[in-house]
């Protein structure tokens, strides 16, 4: 299985929220730094993120990001799944439909292996992404400028 962009980049988004230590919320720019990816990619997932309240964004001083409750605890399987949404592996359909479509067994096992691939992802939480060594590496990947 891979993973889309968009749900490898809010996978590291809410690890890093998730190590917040205090003081001034992150901002969306300082967590695209931190992550190493463009900011226009990190404020669209950001977006995603609060569309399933996995994190709070307020804007003016003080505001910043925050990782709500579900945030902390929603299961990895659970968020992989809303974020990638139900396309199957492989797309028998379309502009050129494949052929063996009626009579295929490889889009059955593949979907069964999708879903076994969710399960096993359903026991995480975001928080235990960050326990040692990830969390204090991901602590040390501020996004903020030394003054």
């Amino acid at each position: 299985m891979r993973l889309t962009k968009f749900t490898d980049l809010a996978l590291r988004a809410v690890m890093r929220l998730a190590v917040f230590e205090g003081g001034t919320p992150l901002t969306t720019r300082e967590v695209a730094e931190a992550v190493n990816v463009p900011y226009a990619h990190m404020a669209k997932v950001i977006t995603r993120l609060q569309h399933l309240g996995v994190v709070e964004a307020r804007r003016g001083r003080g505001g910043g990001l925050e990782l709500t409750g579900l945030g902390r605890t929603a299961s990895v399987g659970w968020l992989v799944r809303e974020l990638e949404g139900e396309d199957e592996v492989v797309t028998c359909e379309g502009d050129t439909p494949c052929p063996l479509r009626g009579a295929c067994r490889l889009r059955g096992a593949l979907r069964e292996a999708q879903e076994a691939f969710h399960r096993a992802l359903d026991p995480l939480t975001v928080a235990d992404l960050v326990t040692a060594p990830t969390g204090p590496v991901l602590v040390g990947l501020t996004g903020r400028r030394p003054d």
